[in-house]
This record gives structure tokens, C-alpha cells and sequence, in this order.
């Protein structure tokens, strides 16, 4: 009887509740607003091949907005409580036994005679039904009527007791979730942490319940999923050790209790000299330093990389000193003078892009925590405008129009059997990926758009095949996060570039919107000064366009033509891009100085 939990049931929020979680059942359970367990059994046990059909009828009726009809009122002793609809097996025999005589003994042999669809004992069931329902001074024809109604249900309904036992269960779990999210959430991250998919919904779902999920880190994760302290008094989800990708418990339990017994680790050396790492090989470390768990030990991911010989070198010797009693460099200058541990010299390397971070991190948690886009597509995103998790789709939602935001995870230009050029994309939502298609008179209009890392908004059309979904894409747009201080002018931050031609009535396509057309924050021109080798200043424009492919953003570009006739030539670029520092400073560098201005 708590309220807040059939709040959240008639919500649709029930990911991560038992039995409630598919994006079909969100739907139905949020028009059936459940107020009673009984509700809620009756859902479960509806949500099932065959019966499914009737789950529209059965929320009309229990809100009044289409009244309960029963096969004959003799039955509606039997089927009052769920709105004259057949629900459960135990109903089917009731009816046998009211309708035609049978006893329950009877009645459930005939059940699983209709289960199994064994035809030779079928007939004549059939007949003995219609034969007792004739003594019982029912007509024939209604005696059928009610034997072909019930005998599809037979084979596929819940018995009362299984679907109350299921929704009761549900009802607990969807409590927890309604008075205790943060724990409940980490319970079931704990309980996912197999499963990397499950894990990038669990975590999608703690993003829009607006509780902070925090990256793996050898100074603060446990080896399970773990609460801690955060800002302004909120409490935050700690990801696991032991849920990264490759890495197990006993791998990382040592080292969770060096950690607890002499406190945080200060360098990768400390960690060496401190931790048992007879577990912790080859590739478990180098799956905890590309997950980000070693960052808070002051060397970047791509130094430790690097240097991964080394430290296992050393951890190595550690242990084997350890083992023989020795004491260790380490031991004298750590306990006998006040004095930091020697470094551990690793080599030199450039530090690892934001993009094969955001990689790794996908791969080995199966969610991004490095300038993640997604932190502020989830504040910004009003659901009900747009989809931005995998979970959010399903097969029951095929040739319906979606609305879907995310990053272009890669595209590959290919080519129909007439050679007209289309793309085939990943797209990465909150939780995984989609793959888009975006057929040549699309593509044509859209082509600037289809970048890796680039946000995009995709208005399409769902596709299943053999259980694969995609998405045929009809729009295309740039995705920008409305800034704090504008309120987006469409309840989604979309900011509309490019779409595809739509007749309407046979009448010719409307004009496609130039990014010209969309009020931008800001304009990038480029000065370009012709030099005595044409093919030089040619090699250089293209170099600066491609360079700009590389930041995709919806701010004009301008290039200003010196020399030649006549002397200043202003032609605005076929794209837009991102005005960026370090966008500025690759073109500079291309360039010259002062070749770059950005005016807002």
C-alpha cells in the first residue's frame, strides 16, 4: 500500500524492477497505472504471447473507459476480478467446471491437452465440453463460442499463483527502487556486473534518476559496486573493480585491503610495494589502467602503458623480496627518513586521446566516463521528445517514428545497386548502439553530418530484422546542449542543419535549410593569402576544410581570399564546424598567425 511505489509503477520507470523492465511492459504498465498486487499479476501474466491481445481491453475496461463485458453472465463470478478477460489457467478450469460440468481434476487434464495441441484428444474434449454445457441448457453454438475463446489461453497463461508470487516480487523490488534508488541501483549493478549491456542500462538509469555514477578508481572503489559520499550532501554509485572488463574478484581484493589497512595508494611504486599482486597479470593491469582506475596516481594512461614492463618488473621484485624477507630500497626510504618512495621512471609517450579513452572505457565498463557527451545529453533531453537509450527501443516499436539522439560512433559510405551513394552508421546511445542507415536522398542533403563524434539528432523509421533493430533515418540534425542561460527552442536542444526532403501531396519537396539559416552562436574566418605556387595554396585550403570536418559544430565558416582580382574575395565554406581552441590552433598552425578570427 506505499504510495510512492505505484507512483513509480504508473510512471513507466520500471527499469531494473522484475518482470516490469522491457520497453513494451514500461508502456502498458504506465497506461494501467497498477493500484492494486492484483493489477499487477494480471499484467504479468498478459504480457505473454496469446493473451497479449487482450492487455488493451483489459486497461480500457479497469479505467472505465470501455465497459466489462463477459462471455455469459455466468462467468462473471470467475472473471469479475480482471475485467470479464481470461487471465489466469486457474480461470479456464473454473470455466470448464462452471460451463460444462467438469471437476478441477477434469478440467486440468483438458488444460494440458490444449497446451500441448494434441489433436486426437481435442475433438473429443471438445465434444464432452459442448455435450455438458448442452446439459447445463446452453445452447451449442454458445458452447463453442466459449471453447474456442478459452483454448488459446490454455497453452500460454500463468496460473494465479505464479503471476501473484512474480508480482509480489515485483512490487518489492519496485519499492526499493521508489524509497531506497541509490542502494537499490547498486544492488543491481552488483548483480549485473556479468553483463556489460545490462550495465550501461543500470548506469543510463541512474543518470536519469539524477544519481552520480563515478569512475574506477584504485584510491576510492571497493571491489563491488559501492556508495559514497558526494556533493551537497548527495550520495554517489562507486563503479567496482571487479566489474571492469577482465578483471576478477581475487585479482583486486588484495589490493581494496592494502588500501583499507594503510590508506590511500600515493604512486603507482606505493602501489607496487604495498599490494600482493600475484593475481594482478598482464592483462588485468593493463585493463585497469585503460578503464582509468590507476589515473589518481599521477601518470597518464598513456605513460602507464607504456611503462607496463616496468611496473610489473617491479611489482615482481616487491613481491619476491617480500617473500624472502629482504628489506626493500623502498622500506629503507619509506619508514627510515621522511622522504617520498623513488619513482619508478617510466617512459616517454603522448598522452592517449579523449576518443580511444571514451573507446577503451565503452569496452572494458561498458559506459564512458572521460568527457562523456552523454552527462549533458541526459539533463537536457526531455524524454518524451526524444530517445537516447538502447533500452528504450524494442522489436513492438517496428515502422513507428523515433526520435533518437546520439554520437556517431563510426560511418561507412557505400554505394546501392544503382551507385548512388548511402551511409550506414553507429550511432552510441546512452547504453549501447544503433545502427542507422541513411538512403541516398538523405544522405545527399545531410552528407557534412555523418562524422565520427559527431551529436546528431535522427528522426527515422524503427526497422526489425531477425531481431536486430535499426533505424532508417528520414532527418538529420546537429544535437547541440542548450546552453544553461537559453532555453532550447524545442524542449530537446536540437538545433536543426540539414534535413531531407519531404513531399507533401505530391507537391515538390520544401527547400532544404542551409546551416546559414539556423542562428549560430558564433563565425570562424579563415584569412587565406595566395602565394606564387597555386598548387601549394590549393593543398592548404583543402587541408583547413578537412580540418575543419574534424570538429563538427554549427558555426559558419568564412574564407577570405588575398590576392589575385579582385584583391579580397569573402566566400562562405559548403560546412559548418566548432569554434574551439584547438580548432584554432591547428588551423594557426596551418595558417600562419592571425589567419584565425572568431567573432560571437
Amino acid at each position: 500500500d506505499d504510495q510512492a511505489t505505484f507512483e513509480l509503477l504508473g510512471s513507466g520507470e520500471t527499469t531494473g524492477v522484475f518482470q516490469l523492465e522491457g520497453g513494451g511492459m514500461r508502456r502498458h504498465i504506465k497506461e494501467l497505472k497498477p493500484t492494486s498486487l492484483n493489477d499487477l499479476a494480471a499484467m504479468i501474466a498478459l504480457y505473454r504471447p496469446g493473451p497479449m491481445e487482450h492487455i488493451e481491453t483489459f486497461i480500457r475496461a479497469k479505467h472505465g473507459r470501455a465497459p466489462v463485458r463477459y462471455p455469459h453472465p455466468t462467468l462473471k463470478e470467475v472473471l469479475e476480478e480482471t475485467y470479464g478477460v481470461i487471465v489466469y489457467q486457474d480461470q479456464v478450469l473454473l470455466i470448464l467446471q462452471a460451463f460444462a460440468g467438469y471437476s478441477l481434476g477434469e478440467a486440468d487434464i483438458v488444460r494440458k491437452a490444449m497446451g500441448k495441441k494434441i489433436a486426437e484428444l481435442m475433438a473429443p474434449e471438445r465434444e464432452r465440453f459442448i455435450q455438458g454445457a448442452i446439459q447445463k441448457e446452453y445452447s451449442r453454438e454458445l458452447a463453442k463460442e466459449i471453447f474456442d475463446l478459452i483454448e488459446p489461453f490454455a497453452g500460454y497463461a500463468f496460473n494465479k499463483a505464479h503471476s501473484v508470487s512474480y508480482a509480489l516480487i515485483a512490487y518489492w523490488t519496485a519499492y526499493f527502487k521508489a524509497n531506497y534508488p541509490v542502494e537499490y541501483m547498486t544492488a543491481v549493478l552488483d548483480i549485473r556486473m556479468e553483463n556489460q549491456d545490462k550495465v550501461a542500462g543500470s548506469v543510463a538509469e541512474c543518470h536519469r534518476l539524477k544519481i552520480p555514477v563515478l569512475a574506477p578508481d584504485v584510491n576510492h572503489s571497493e571491489v563491488m559496486f559501492a556508495i559514497e559520499p558526494h556533493s551537497e550532501g548527495r550520495s554517489a554509485i562507486r563503479f567496482g573493480l571487479a566489474a571492469v572488463k577482465n578483471v576478477g574478484r581475487g585479482a583486486v581484493e588484495p589490493l581494496v585491503q592494502a588500501r583499507r589497512d594503510d590508506g590511500p595508494f600515493q604512486s603507482v611504486e606505493d602501489l607496487c610495494r604495498r599490494v600482493e599482486l600475484k593475481g594482478l597479470n598482464r592483462r588485468i593491469l593493463e585493463s585497469l589502467i585503460k578503464a582509468g582506475a590507476l589515473d589518481s596516481l599521477g601518470a597518464h594512461r598513456g605513460a602507464l602503458l607504456a611503462g607496463l614492463d616496468r611496473i610489473l618488473s617491479l611489482a615482481q621484485r616487491e613481491a619476491k623480496l617480500r617473500q624472502t624477507g629482504q628489506t626493500t630500497m623502498f622500506d629503507l626510504f619509506g619508514e627510515t627518513v621522511d622522504a617520498p618512495l623513488p619513482a619508478l621512471e617510466l617512459p616517454d609517450a603522448e598522452p592517449v586521446p579523449a576518443r580511444e579513452k571514451l573507446t577503451w572505457e565503452r569496452e572494458l565498463l561498458g559506459v564512458a566516463f572521460s568527457d562523456n557527451p552523454f552527462k549533458a545529453i541526459v539533463a537536457s533531453v526531455d524524454p518524451s521528445a526524444a530517445t537516447i537509450s538502447v533500452q528504450d527501443l524494442d522489436p513492438e516499436q517496428a515502422g513507428r517514428r523515433m526520435v533518437v539522439v546520439g554520437q556517431v560512433e563510426s560511418a561507412n559510405q557505400r554505394m546501392t545497386r544503382e551507385g548512388k551513394p548511402f551511409v550506414s552508421a553507429m550511432l552510441a546511445l546512452l547504453d549501447g548502439t544503433l545502427e542507422v542507415v541513411a538512403w541516398p536522398d538523405v544522405y545527399e542533403q545531410s552528407r557534412h553530418l555523418w562524422e565520427e563524434g559527431a551529436l546528431l539528432q535522427i528522426v527515422g523509421q524503427l526497422r526489425v530484422r531477425e531481431d536486430r533493430i535499426s533505424l532508417v533515418c528520414k532527418e538529420a540534425a546537429t544535437y547541440r546542449v542548450p546552453s544553461p542561460d537559453v532555453p532550447s527552442t524545442n524542449g530537446a536542444g536540437i538545433r536543426e542543419e540539414s534535413r531531407a526532403p519531404q513531399p507533401t501531396n505530391g507537391a515538390p519537396p520544401p527547400p532544404t535549410p542551409s546551416p546559414r539559416a539556423v542562428a549560430p552562436s558564433k563565425r570562424i574566418r579563415l584569412v587565406l593569402r595566395e602565394t606564387a605556387d597555386p598548387l601549394a595554396d590549393e593543398g592548404r585550403l583543402r587541408e583547413a576544410l578537412q580540418m575543419l570536418l574534424e570538429y563538427p559544430g554549427s558555426d559558419r565558416v568564412l574564407l577570405e581570399l588575398h590576392g589575385g582580382s579582385p584583391g579580397v574575395r569573402t566566400l562562405e565554406a559548403p560546412m559548418t564546424a566548432s569554434a574551439c581552441p584547438d580548432l584554432h590552433q591547428a588551423l594557426e598552425q596551418l595558417l600562419g598567425p592571425e589567419s584565425v578570427h572568431v567573432a560571437g
